[in-house]
């Protein structure tokens, strides 16, 4: 009996979660407001603005939009594997992806997700590399290869762990 408690003691504790998928809730919340901001700042300015502004304020915005992705990606996989299946009845705008993320695919997503940012915030350094200084771009081409080389290396050890389980 006191086994019987305490295991489901333990397993109502994943419920303990729950109010960190809320919070990642509202920082998705958080960067609609710097979203909407970032394009309404730049639609009256859009005549004046050279096309390397326009295309980096652009690639502000999908940034932003990838961080958003992100986020989803880990409330949802993160709440479906850790907490709770998300009932959405027969909602044909359930992603396919949902509830087939597990957490070695959580990770990859992830790490994706920050070499694509991390790809962006390079790509805006290139398109003003004139006024930034060299030591810094070295820095963000270094930690950008080391997200590349983390990404490949989790992959790789999926792969081989995917293969030394089917045997």
């Amino acid at each position: 009996m006191i086994e019987r408690s305490l295991e489901r003691l333990i397993f109502a504790s994943r419920w303990l979660l729950a109010p960190f998928y809320l919070g990642l809730v509202a920082s998705l919340v958080l960067l609609l407001i710097k979203f909407i901001q970032e394009f309404l700042h730049t639609v009256p300015h859009v005549m004046e603005m050279s096309e390397n502004q326009v295309i980096l304020t652009v690639l502000s915005l999908i940034d932003l939009s990838l961080a958003g992705n992100l986020l989803l990606i880990v409330i949802f996989s993160g709440y479906e594997n850790f907490v709770s299946k998300i009932n959405t009845g027969d909602s044909e705008d359930r992603p396919d992806w949902m509830g087939k993320v597990d957490f070695s695919g959580l990770k990859l997503k992830l790490i994706a997700s920050i070499v694509a940012i991390s790809g962006i915030h390079l790509l805006k350094a290139f398109m003003d590399v004139q006024s930034i200084d060299k030591e810094n771009l070295g820095w963000m081409v270094g930690i950008h290869l080391v997200f590349v080389i983390s990404g490949v290396l989790l992959a790789v050890m999926d792969r081989i762990s995917e293969g030394a389980a089917g045997h």
